[in-house]
């Protein structure tokens, strides 16, 4: 029976019955997944979880990526961010929450939130959108799902963490302006919305400091300003510095280190450079935290049949009709060639630490012979791990397509594409892919193209196919989800959560993306997504909220309602299904703020509804606006302010789809300082430094070494590579991937890994002190 509230001590008083010992103790975890316990408070177990429960089958010792207990694979963040729908995300977090209750976790590892700044980000497939409005809506759905069964969500990964590549170190250098606006709000959301227990800080550095160590961050604006009560964590061997983590606010250091920090703790305590009251708001934050993972109710049986159920309605409402000219739903009588090994072997899921072990797995060959029996022919088209094609396979493409009526072609990222740990170089498909739409459409051109993967890719073939759906990653029901789609049982109810360009050249993020190994400068400023293409005028291949339908939709001219005196207002609109069958509108709330105030992007989502609409149905919807929809963060004053002026509001059924809009005169009582105005999308280094409000950071050099060095950076000196050689050899043992899947994440974790990263994984075998004696012998003997 679990403990009940009323049985517990207040977690001031377990506090202070502990001994310092006993305090530092309970500050890192005992093992790989499990909290310390003390006299007053148990530990638990935290298991990652974005999208499925990954909890490690045996010793909780290791990565263990593979060797899982079968759960739920739910379509990762990139597909649910598509559905635009906050009820069915709320049901996944009920789901998510019961699974991991029936496994006695206490904390979820998800969902995550950051955003995706650019679409070669190695992780945007665990992350909802390019904009912070819907990422915050989605992940607080989430996280209400999760917590309402008992068990802890935690967001995740706080903050500014936009790429891969040598994350566990490389600094982000983002202007407060952006950083609030972007980067900030999203998180602020979820807090505010949905209280989460906890909330990960991510590996990088954000503007010289490390993020687990940063006052600012962690207390001012995530406890202070938005009113954050739980517990704050750390990325799986994020630890920088332990005792200034603690001053800063962060609470619980992950995974457990066999007690690395505990004498720097002590010895900070006895310097008075950490103080026993910053101590022990972590400790009572700990416990309390345990106290409500002890108080959950028993755990009900799993019905993994309706989850599947649900998963396979998640991976429906996230797929999204690109173009179509009437080809799909297929014809209930056609002859169909399937192409694609996707199609009998799918990418349902992404790489890295969000690999989850599936109840069992559909796919849409099965699904769709079901449908359609001998009139349908397979050909695999391209080998599903590696995506290469020969000159066989596409020749019996050919064939196929050219006898078929109809030709289905299923494309996209293998596993080894993206993945955790790394990001793309680009954002092309494989060669044979687009080998394949060019010689299947030369033989039949209708053809709808199916895209599997996790984010945009470039289609310079666009104009060819009949229709091309994104079918993201569709969890463990996406292949009779797809089916689903592909022969009209239901709709492709989803939209665009970000943009796709024609080109990642064309992109301002990436004139410093992926590209210094300790620094990333956001010079582009608030240029990300939609708020570039729409501003900047470069039209992307396929814009932000963008979808097809089935059906056809009519919206009436909006009207605006509400004080003229005051920043709240209601939008209202008449949405009507003009079509001849049943289909879900997403109506999308924009607001141009022109030439009022500081310098804006073109538009900004500040509001959006799912309406499903029967044929011929006419329905009103009304949406909110309140002061924080016409603000801009001020960073001289560092506060949110509202600038008097005229403002339009807008209805569309994406960014570049307007159907309705109208004036309104907003009287803002705030001072409103100006803001940079840069004259191209990315800022240069005069620009640049006026955002920052000083000067341009030099990246931190390679030499010499610290403990933020890592085990590739030893290569630099004769006597680091024969360090190098010895330390990867020890990592890779005890951090090999237990599957293929992973290989190149764990590949890129070990070469990126920090000094003090290899401490801490040691098991006890290396300390801190013999670390920064080693270190000291590494800088002294440079010359190779």
């Amino acid at each position: 029976m679990p403990f009940q509230p009323q049985d517990l001590l207040p977690a001031e008083e377990i506090t202070g019955r502990l001994s310092r010992t006993d305090k530092i103790r309970l500050l890192s975890g005992k093992d790989f997944w499990n909290t310390e316990s003390v006299d007053g408070a148990t530990g638990f177990m935290l298991t990652d979880g974005p999208h499925g429960l990954r909890k490690q089958i045996g010793s909780a010792d290791h990565v263990g990526l593979a060797d899982s207990v079968p759960a739920t694979c739910f379509p990762p963040a990139a597909g649910l961010g598509a559905t635009w729908n906050v009820d069915l995300l709320h049901d996944i977090g009920v789901a998510l929450g019961r699974e991991a209750a029936a496994q006695d976790v206490g904390v979820l590892l998800g969902p995550g939130l950051n955003i995706k700044r650019h679409p070669a980000g190695g992780r945007n497939f665990e992350y909802f959108s390019e904009d912070p409005f819907l990422s915050g809506k989605a992940a607080a759905a989430m996280v209400r799902g999760i917590q309402s069964v008992g068990v802890g969500a935690c967001l995740k990964h706080f903050a500014a963490n936009n790429q891969e590549s040598n994350r566990m170190r490389v600094d982000s250098i983002v202007d407060e302006r952006t950083l609030h606006e972007i980067y900030l709000t999203g998180f602020e959301i979820a807090v505010k919305e949905s209280a989460p227990w906890t909330v990960m800080h991510s590996y990088n550095k954000l503007n010289g400091e490390h993020t687990g160590e940063s006052y600012r961050l962690l207390t001012e604006i995530l406890r202070h300003t938005w009113g954050f009560d739980g517990v704050v964590m750390s990325d799986w061997l994020a630890t920088a510095n332990r005792p200034h983590g603690v001053q800063a606010g962060s609470d619980l250091e992950m995974p457990g280190s066999n007690g690395l920090w505990d004498s720097r703790v002590a010895q900070a305590l006895d310097a008075g450079t950490l103080s026993e009251a910053d101590l022990d708001a972590a400790v009572t934050r700990l416990v309390t935290l345990a106290q409500k993972v002890a108080a959950r109710p028993t755990a009900a049986p799993v019905d993994f049949e309706a989850h599947h159920a649900l998963a396979r309605r998640a991976a429906a409402e996230a797929s999204v009709l690109l173009t179509n000219d009437g080809l799909l739903p297929l014809a209930a009588d056609a002859r169909v060639a399937l192409i694609g090994a996707f199609a009998q072997t799918p990418r349902y899921q992404g790489a890295g630490s969000s690999l989850v072990h599936p109840t069992r797995l559909d796919n849409a060959l099965d699904a769709l012979r079901a449908q359609y029996g001998d009139r349908l022919t397979y050909v695999p088209g391209y080998d599903a791990a590696t995506g290469d094609a020969t000159a066989e396979d596409i020749a019996a493409a050919r064939r196929a397509a050219r006898e078929a009526e109809v030709v289905v072609l299923l494309i996209g990222l293998p596993a080894s594409y993206e993945s955790e740990g790394f990001d793309r170089t680009d954002l092309r498909l494989p060669p044979s892919h687009d080998a394949l739409v060019e010689a299947v459409v030369d033989e039949n051109p209708r053809t709808a193209v199916v895209l599997m993967g996790g984010a945009p890719v470039e289609m310079p073939w666009s104009d060819r196919p009949a229709a091309i759906l994104e079918a993201y990653l569709g969890g463990q029901a996406g292949g009779s989800a797809l089916a689903d789609v592909l022969t009209g049982v239901v709709e492709p109810d989803g939209r665009l959560a970000e943009s796709f360009p024609v080109s990642m050249l064309e992109l301002p993020a990436n004139a410093d993306f992926a590209s210094h190994p300790t620094q990333v400068a956001y010079r582009e400023g608030l240029n990300v997504g939609y708020r570039f293409h729409d501003t900047w005028q470069v039209a992307p291949r396929f814009c932000f909220g963008h979808g097809l339908s089935y059906t056809r939709f009519e919206v009436s001219p909006l009207s605006v309602a509400g004080d003229e005196h005051a920043t709240d207002r209601q939008v209202s609109v008449q949405v009507t299904n003009v079509g001849d069958r049943a289909g879900a509108c997403v109506l999308q709330l924009y607001v141009h703020a022109g030439a009022t105030g500081p310098a804006t992007p073109e538009q900004e989502l500040k509001g959006y509804a799912k309406v499903q609409l029967a044929a011929g149905e006419t329905r009103e919807v009304s949406l909110s606006l309140d002061a924080r929809s016409f603000a801009t963060y001020d960073a001289t004053d560092e506060a949110w302010v509202v600038a008097s002026g005229t403002y339009e509001i807008r209805i569309g059924l994406s960014s570049r789809d307007i159907r309705s809009s109208a004036s309104v005169d907003i009287h803002g009582a705030d001072i409103v300082h100006p803001a940079t105005v840069t004259r191209q999308p990315v800022a240069d280094d005069q620009e640049f430094a006026a955002m920052l409000g000083r000067a341009v950071p030099v990246p931190k050099a390679l030499l010499p070494f610290d403990e933020d060095s890592t085990v590739s950076d030893l290569q630099q000196t004769w006597l680091g590579q024969k360090v190098h050689g010895a330390l990867v050899g020890q990592v890779t043992k005890r951090m090999a991937p237990d599957d293929d899947a992973n290989s190149g994440m764990m590949a890129a974790m070990i070469k990126e890994l920090p000094l003090r990263g290899i401490a801490a994984a040691s098991g006890g075998k290396l300390s801190l002190a013999a670390l920064d004696r080693l270190i000291g012998v590494l800088n002294t003997i440079r010359r190779r």
